[in-house]
């Protein structure tokens, strides 16, 4: 049996020293096999942290094996609706809150997904840690992916000490606050309340001075703001299409935008972007998403 997990890659002439450190963070999966990938060896992490991507680990012979899960700081979302499971879970991980169960997909203009507490504290509510900054988010109030971390570092490495960076769909933050540490100003933008209120929290936490947060529909960012940008982001994978004119107007020639969409075929938005006026520079697979669909990110530069 196969479980998805966040792992983390490192040279197989330090994987005992970094095992026995994980393990005592807490931070080892020990009912999860340490994989091998020649010089590397892949170990199994209880929740994400720098460096760590999914991968899918085989479970140790002789031991439990958990219901499959995904950890979004001190809460389990289960693709089961399985109390005892969730109890389970809870028991296994002493970094644990709360075990939930997500009842549908994320929708609606707020981005926004219900779920139903299977075991732990009735809350929704959580703390995540990613490469050095704290995020507080709300699963049920507004949109945050655990998912994206290494495209948000990847992301930082292509930003430029002083550019101006606009985030059209930010959330609770976690782009606009990343790229901050490079930028010479990030506007972060979402019509979720919610996520404005998250997002200034996360602001003051992680003590960043140089993010302004808009509530606002990101159709009318064109008349509400003086700037054009040196680099845009797009994360509204349903929709974001939609919204391609406006970021397109509202980038510096020769600025960047990064365009995340669900696809289900390489090349499925190359010929939209060329018709507003934009190049491809690349486009790759961020996560599989279900069967035939995969989550893309298009890395644009604007004519």
């Amino acid at each position: 049996m196969t479980v998805g997990q966040w792992g983390i890659r490192v040279p197989a002439r330090q994987g005992e020293e970094m095992r026995q450190a994980l393990l005592r963070e807490g931070a080892l999966d020990a009912s999860l096999r340490v994989i091998r990938d020649g010089v590397f060896l892949i170990l199994p992490l209880t929740g994400p942290r720098e460096g760590a991507e999914h991968y899918e680990f085989e479970a140790h012979p002789g031991r439990e094996v958990l219901p499959r899960h995904e950890l979004v700081g001190g809460i389990a979302i289960m693709q089961d609706n399985d109390p005892d499971g969730a109890e389970k879970i809870l028991t296994s991980r002493p970094s644990l809150h709360t075990v939930v169960f997500a009842e549908g997909e994320v929708h609606g203009e707020y981005r926004t997904r219900e779920f139903r507490v299977l075991a732990g504290e009735q809350t929704t509510r959580t703390v995540v840690t990613e490469h050095g900054h704290k995020f507080t988010v709300d699963l049920a109030g507004a949109y945050f992916s655990a998912r994206l971390s290494t495209e948000r570092q990847r992301l930082l490495e292509q930003v430029v000490d002083g550019e101006t960076v606009l985030d059209m769909f930010a959330g609770v933050g976690p782009f606009a606050i990343t790229l901050a540490a490079r930028a010479g100003m990030v506007v972060a933008s979402d019509l979720n309340p919610k996520a404005i209120e998250l997002m200034l929290e996360n602001l003051g936490t992680n003590r960043v001075k140089n993010v302004l947060p808009i509530l606002a529909d990101a159709r009318r960012l064109g008349e509400i703001l003086p700037w054009k940008f040196d680099r845009i982001i797009m994360n509204l994978p349903l929709a974001g299409t939609e919204f391609l004119p406006e970021a397109v107007r509202l980038c510096m020639p020769k600025g960047t935008i990064h365009f995340y969409s669900l696809v289900s075929a390489k090349g499925e938005h190359t010929a939209r972007i060329r018709e507003l006026g934009g190049t491809v520079l690349s486009e790759r697979e961020v996560r599989s998403y279900s069967p035939g669909q995969w989550h893309a990110v298009y890395d644009i530069v604007v004519k």
